[in-house]
């Protein structure tokens, strides 16, 4: 099984995730945070991978803490259940419509963090969640899996829809490079043969 479970203790957050990558795409959720939830849910679910994660932090400060260490914490266990990356596809992407919305994800885990962001979203707040807080949970993510990520809300309308389709789109990429490739067998996928 290809799993891992990760710590992260700071005076603004105390944040714990437990990633399954060959689960069954349940969820264990308590952050504080009600959408940011909703949206872990749909890695969860979409990713096929079991997700737990547990964090307390500042909320009387904001919500920035907290999103930005849950994403900080799971890069760095899913970092550590993928291992060396031996056997994996590596690469994936995915486009994932909801309604008017139209978002693309494509990631490689490559061992070079990079974030390429192209979404804008039509308002500011869903409910009382803060979207900009969206683009600092996967830029954690990505400093902390090593991995290089591209996301682009193609078109969108509400708000909500445009973030969910960010979350799936990026679940299913996420799924597709860490799945087993039986033709590689446990070799590197790398010309370098490291990542």
């Amino acid at each position: 099984m290809r799993t891992a479970e990760v710590e992260r203790r700071t005076r603004e957050t105390q944040v714990r995730v437990r990633v399954n990558l060959d689960g069954r795409g349940e969820a264990k959720l308590a952050t504080g945070l009600p959408f940011f939830e909703h949206m872990l849910e749909q890695v969860a679910r979409h990713g096929a991978l079991d997700l737990e994660v547990e964090a307390g932090g500042d909320l009387h400060v904001d919500a920035h803490h907290t999103v930005e260490d849950v994403g900080i914490t799971f890069g760095q266990a899913l970092a550590r259940a993928l291992g060396d990356k031996a056997g994996i596809a590596r690469f994936g992407h995915a486009y994932v419509p909801l309604d008017e919305a139209l978002s693309r994800a494509v990631i490689d885990f490559s061992g070079r963090p990079g974030l390429f962001w192209n979404v804008k979203f039509t308002r500011a707040l869903v409910g009382d969640f803060d979207v900009d807080l969206v683009r600092e949970f996967f830029q954690g993510f990505v400093n902390h899996a090593q991995a290089t990520l591209h996301v682009d809300n193609l078109r969108g309308e509400n708000a909500h829809h445009q973030c969910e389709t960010v979350f799936k789109a990026f679940a299913r990429a996420l799924r597709m490079a860490a799945a087993p490739d039986p033709r590689t067998g446990h070799s590197v996928p790398s010309t370098k043969g490291v990542l």
